[in-house]
């Protein structure tokens, strides 16, 4: 009897994992895009325009994921884009190996794009993180659902176990474009 309780119990984590894992962000009407963005999408030809790619599994595309969000995470030091470019908000790959959270997730979907994720299945989103600050954190979507990729943990994590409020993300598709989100614990309050 125990045994089949704990069949029972592995079967249901399980389902209730893929429940969460199997999601891609809601989306609704247009919205415009966070300031910073666009001079970004002008300097950075990869992050509004459609590069060609390979066609990955969803083993291998988590695995690249997870590879480059610890390589990032790992390799830029935390710092506010005021001491090095002289402006509060700059949406820049990182200056001198030190950046905020848009350059990671920008460091990020370029270090991806390099080696073969589909430009397509990624898209960077404005959350409120933590201590109630806007934040911005990459989403690579599988046919799995949507992972974030966050310069706050090593983990890639499913969209809904993260805590975070997503209130706009990066059109996958029209990726000049920008979407209402609102989804996650405090979404009702923006609604």
């Amino acid at each position: 009897m125990a045994r089949l309780f704990s069949l029972a119990a592995i079967s249901f984590i399980l389902l209730a994992f893929q429940a969460v894992a199997g999601s891609s962000l809601p989306v609704t009407r247009s919205i415009g895009a966070p300031v910073g963005f666009g001079a970004a999408c002008a300097k950075y030809k990869w992050l509004c325009g459609r590069m060609a790619a390979q066609q990955l599994n969803d083993a291998a595309g988590m695995a690249l994921l997870q590879k480059v969000n610890r390589a990032v995470n790992g390799r830029i030091i935390p710092a506010e884009d005021r001491p090095s470019s002289g402006s509060k908000d700059v949406w820049s790959l990182p200056v001198a190996g030190r950046g905020d959270c848009e350059d990671y997730a920008l460091q990020k979907m370029k270090d991806l794009i390099e080696a073969g994720f589909p430009s397509n299945r990624l898209a960077l989103s404005v959350v409120i993180g933590p201590h109630d600050q806007n934040h911005v954190v990459l989403i690579g979507r599988t046919d799995g659902g949507d992972f974030v990729l966050d310069n706050l943990t090593s983990a890639v994590k499913p969209w809904r176990i993260t805590g975070y409020t997503f209130l706009a993300t990066q059109d996958f598709q029209s990726r000049t474009g920008w979407r209402v989100t609102l989804a996650g614990p405090r979404a009702g309050e923006f609604s």
